[in-house]
């Protein structure tokens, strides 16, 4: 069953539309990239890896997005029936787990997934204030969520975040996290940007951070918009310069928020649902065809999602040109549609 068959089950169109496509498009939930990619596997193959930058760790590519894990944001699952989905993730694999303080319960869903096998994981949670003052104490807050005493990783959050803050503001956020950083409460420092990538460039070239997250992926959008020629100059730029710095770079929005994905059907009406069910794995490689990113971070929420992405993962991950000519071909439709019109900017 593909995973735009199951999305059915639990959104109905009429719904759908009721609500607002724009304004579903545009939810954290989907922005976390909420889709399968392919047709649920077995396959007993390891997920292939990657070296994570400056960080001196070999990942498996495919991360897990804690914004899946959100009620309100789309989970159909119990709590406890997500904390099985985390252990199921991690047994088929994945080491890489991402989330957020302010991603409601998906830190206390990690945190009860991973307490025992806690040193195996690559764990990353952000901090959203703009107050150097508080930042300890959302730490704090995240690692008792979280079951743990350190993190392998804590990220200035994109929005909120970095997008309502100055590139100076976000130095002394940074300035904080390196002080925990030399408590051994944190390994390493990063941030995430969904655009506003002069600001990201910025704290690139500041080269106090360890990582970094991206928006990357064939639609250009961020959290709720589509962004400008310019703003895809400025992300390149950043990937560029991660690259040259050695950070460890992440790509989310891969499958453009589920506008490749979950919502493609409402997005483009009557595009061929064959064709449509190859759009997440297609834009999966299209990223993974740049080598400089080391690591796909994506919400999954069902078990079949999970293996639908472990599949693409381990198959051929070549960049075709039928993964082109459908990309194009679809975005084509989408660009012209009222959601993606509503999401772009000047």
């Amino acid at each position: 069953m593909s995973s735009t068959t199951r999305l059915d089950r639990n959104v109905d169109r009429r719904d759908f539309l009721k609500t607002g496509v724009a304004a579903v498009v545009g939810s954290v939930a989907a922005g976390s990239g909420i889709v399968a990619a392919g047709e649920p596997s077995t396959d007993p193959k390891p997920i292939p890896t990657r070296r994570f930058g400056k960080t001196g760790r070999v990942l498996p590519i495919l991360g897990y997005g804690g914004a899946g894990l959100v009620k309100i944001w789309g989970s159909p699952l119990s709590p406890e029936d997500r904390v099985k989905l985390v252990r199921y993730a991690y047994d088929r694999g994945v080491r890489y787990y991402d989330t957020a303080a302010n991603y409601m319960e998906s830190q206390s869903i990690l945190g009860e997934a991973l307490k025992d096998v806690r040193d195996n994981v690559y764990l990353v949670t952000k901090v959203e204030t703009t107050l150097p003052g508080w930042v300890r104490m959302a730490v704090e807050k995240s690692l008792k969520e979280l079951q743990t005493d350190y993190l392998n990783a804590i990220l200035i959050h994109g929005t909120p975040g970095l997008e309502q803050m100055s590139v100076k503001r976000a130095m002394q956020v940074h300035r904080e996290l390196v002080k925990l950083r030399d408590e051994k409460i944190v390994r390493f420092i990063g941030f995430s940007a969904h655009s506003y990538f002069d600001k990201a460039l910025a704290l690139i070239e500041s080269d106090g951070f360890d990582l970094c997250m991206l928006s990357y992926g064939y639609i250009p959008r961020g959290h709720n918009q589509i962004w400008t020629a310019r703003m895809t100059e400025l992300r390149n730029a950043c990937v560029a310069k991660a690259h040259e710095l050695g950070m460890g770079i992440v790509a989310m929005k891969v499958v453009g928020g589920g506008v490749l994905g979950a919502w493609s059907q409402y997005i483009v009406p009557g595009f061929d649902k064959k064709r449509l069910n190859q759009l997440p794995a297609a834009a999966i490689r299209y990223v993974l065809d740049d080598e400089r990113i080391h690591l796909l971070v994506i919400g999954m929420r069902l078990r079949q999602e999970v293996d639908a992405n472990i599949k693409t993962l381990t198959g051929d991950v070549t960049y075709t040109f039928d993964d082109r000519a459908l990309l194009a071909k679809f975005c084509s439709k989408a660009y012209d549609s009222d959601p993606i019109k509503a999401m772009r900017v000047d």
